[in-house]
């Protein structure tokens, strides 16, 4: 009876280093990961919807709280002003979620692009939301107050060719979006003034 005791107890405490170890590790690369993931993953589509911006986007950014979730908010200066961010948003997509990298011009609430930056989509077919530049570019200068919707829905925008459900969840991302930007807007003026060159 001993024996099974001690291995119980032997067991529970090399689970118990284990665990600290694991939560130990995950702690420690945290930073690394979020980086990487930020600038190989949401970099090149944040640079490409801020085109043009005077600063580095990837390192003027702030986090807001909103609710249990935290949100990240890359400010772009233009002309001296930082009057635009991007965040990210996600939409149901044929193959799972679409990570959608939103930028707006905060003094006009207009859209001036979106980037996908992540997705599970059919290569060839929804993965060309990421991939073709003619998707994005319907978007710009919309007001990101009004509802996205593909033409077959009724709405304004064309649908990538044989990727309709795709084209869905990149408008339904950034629909969704519009609600906590109107509700965090008075606190991302506040912090992207701090950016001003």
């Amino acid at each position: 009876m001993r024996d099974i005791i001690r291995m119980i107890v032997v067991l529970a405490i090399l689970a118990a280093c284990g665990g600290a170890l694991l939560a130990g590790v995950k702690s420690g690369t945290a930073e690394q990961i979020e980086y990487q993931q930020l600038k190989f993953v949401k970099g090149p589509a944040i640079k490409m919807i801020l085109e043009g911006c005077s600063n580095d986007p990837l390192v003027d950014r702030f986090k807001i709280k909103d609710g249990e979730v935290e949100r990240s908010f890359y400010v772009g200066v233009f002309d001296g002003q930082p009057n635009a961010v991007a965040y990210e948003t996600f939409g149901k997509g044929f193959g799972g979620d679409i990570g959608v990298m939103v930028a707006v011009n905060i003094e006009a609430d207009e859209l001036l692009g979106i980037g996908v930056t992540t997705h599970s989509e059919t290569p060839g077919l929804g993965s060309r939301a990421k991939d073709d530049p003619s998707f994005g570019a319907q978007f710009r200068d919309m007001s990101i107050k009004e509802p996205f919707k593909v033409k077959p829905d009724g709405g304004q925008i064309d649908a990538v060719s044989g990727a309709t459900i795709t084209s869905r969840g990149v408008c339904q991302g950034i629909t969704d979006s519009s609600a906590f930007y109107s509700k965090l807007k008075p606190q991302i003026i506040e912090q992207a003034k701090a950016f001003a060159k």
